[in-house]
């Protein structure tokens, strides 16, 4: 069952114009696959300079983690705030987002983790191309990490 713009607006921190996608269409346990077509809007609060660069699919992709997240979650829990600790083996197939027609298509994997520090795979495509591909690491909280290091110095 599709979960709508009004689900992710009560279930993930970003709010207003800064909730990107328009609706979950599918997730389990490791996947979720949302998707968006505020990449169009001439008021997409990640453009700069008339346009959305396609570095800006990173964003997509992290909000589509904290949805992930939310579903995850503990029912009843409120949203938690996730960082995006680092981003590598970035592919990007496009320069930019807002000359593409169709809607974003994001799709995100856990590839491993724990309670705290989660790695994803994420893929950002539009119409059955790919746009952006890479990996994530997102951190729900930083304080925690903080206290395990101090326990268990590197």
């Amino acid at each position: 069952m599709p979960l709508d713009h009004a689900w992710l607006l009560a279930h993930i921190p970003h709010q207003g114009s800064m909730c990107l996608l328009d609706v979950v269409t599918d997730w389990d346990d490791q996947h979720i696959r949302c998707t968006a077509s505020s990449h169009r809007l001439a008021d997409n609060p990640l453009r700069a300079h008339d346009r959305l660069g396609v570095a800006c699919g990173i964003e997509y992709a992290a909000q589509a983690m904290a949805a992930h997240g939310a579903l995850l979650a503990a029912s009843g829990s409120s949203p938690g705030a996730g960082y995006l600790a680092s981003v590598r083996s970035v592919d990007c197939q496009v320069a930019r987002l807002d000359d593409i027609h169709a809607d974003l298509d994001i799709e995100a994997e856990r590839l491993s983790g724990d309670d705290n520090l989660i790695l994803y795979g994420f893929r950002v495509s539009a119409a059955g191309r790919d746009l952006m591909t890479g990996r994530a690491t997102v951190v729900l909280n930083a304080e925690k990490l903080k206290t395990d290091q101090s326990r268990n110095p590197l």
